[in-house]
């Protein structure tokens, strides 16, 4: 099972989107031990004193494609979810003072708390899903998926021209253009998807 992510997806203005559309989208992958469900509470991380929370709608992948149009992508997607994409700043900054890449600072454990999924069938719009994060009670981030750069079958398209898409796979697809921040140990995040409560943990 791969984690797929995609960072800067979003605009807080969409008149912006046309000029970032650049087509050279930004892929990362996270390890499979970053993953956390079950809405279960996540150790604090040693490595870093810096954690910063992004909430993003994550697809699952469906069944097995590989350099899928974007005509047929929506097909692919078996289920939405949401989630955080947890970032260690202190450990990227050290990583980029090097040149090194971003695996470490995405890819320690518990950096992919993951909400149980709804099926797609009860999403009738891609792009029109409102989601949104709150912390100990109070509303940090917000978005809508018309504010994508890069849409759902957009991004499957493109992952897929450079490896095979498998059920069961993730793909994170971005958060809101404003509202990420840092996350301390006693905080409480709350993941919504049209209002709904999906995702639901504390940092412990």
């Amino acid at each position: 099972m791969k984690i797929i992510g995609i960072g800067k997806n979003y605009v807080n203005d969409k008149s912006d989107i046309s000029a970032l559309k650049t087509g050279n989208q930004l892929i990362f992958l996270k390890a499979e031990s970053t993953l956390v469900t079950d809405n279960k509470d996540i150790a604090f991380p040693k490595i870093t004193n810096q954690l910063i929370y992004e909430v993003e709608l994550v697809a699952k992948i469906g069944k097995t494609g590989k350099d899928i149009s974007e005509n047929d992508a929506a097909s692919y997607i078996s289920e939405i979810g949401i989630g955080i994409d947890y970032t260690a700043k202190d450990v990227l900054g050290a990583s980029r003072e090097n040149k090194g890449p971003w695996a470490l600072a995405k890819g320690f454990d518990g950096a992919s708390p993951v909400s149980g999924f709804k099926s797609i069938s009860t999403l009738p719009d891609l792009n029109n899903i409102n989601f949104s994060l709150t912390i100990n009670g109070e509303e940090k981030q917000s978005g809508n998926t018309t504010d994508m750069i890069y849409n759902f079958v957009e991004i499957i398209a493109f992952v897929s021209k450079y490896m095979t898409l498998e059920p069961g796979d993730l793909i994170f697809t971005g958060t809101p253009a404003s509202g990420s921040g840092q996350n301390f140990k006693g905080d409480h995040l709350q993941a919504f998807i049209e209002g709904e409560l999906l995702l639901d943990f504390k940092l412990i």
